[in-house]
């Protein structure tokens, strides 16, 4: 099985939920808080590996549902030196194996990537948590 280090906004219930899914498939975690790590530009690229830029970003973000910010309007300089500074906008989880590294959680691929054994994924693995009957994600500290 393998070390997953896994980028997470500690208390996010649908972060939680994916690494009991990937615990449960024997996988070890490393896990480092999203919104604290000293990100740049350069750490922060090769997660999104060829996805658009619109796809950076997480969806769930107050800024981004509110339509304070437009996800697509970004080239991919200006979406990571914002990112860098509001790390809220980065659709989580981001991953590392190895050298690979992965944003958001599609349980298919990651059950391509590392493996989830025979596990049933639920189809809204990848959702935020607010508003379901589980317990809401807590607001970032200031």
């Amino acid at each position: 099985m393998a070390l997953v280090v896994f980028y997470e906004k500690p208390g996010c219930g649908g972060n939680a939920r994916q690494k009991a899914l990937l615990t449960a498939a024997g996988h070890q975690l490393e896990v480092r808080n999203l919104l604290t790590h000293p990100w740049t530009a350069a750490t922060l690229r090769p997660f999104f590996g060829t996805k658009p830029v619109k796809d950076w970003f997480n969806l769930s973000s107050p800024k981004v549902k509110s339509g304070e910010i437009d996800p697509a309007s970004f080239s991919p300089e200006e979406a990571l030196a914002l990112m860098v500074r509001e790390p809220l906008l980065v659709r989580r989880p981001l991953m590392q194996v190895g050298e690979e590294r992965r944003s958001g959680f599609d349980g298919a691929e990651v059950a391509a990537w590392v493996g989830l054994g025979d596990q049933a994924v639920p189809e809204d693995i990848a959702s935020c948590m607010k508003g379901h009957a589980h317990t809401p994600c807590p607001e970032p500290e200031p």
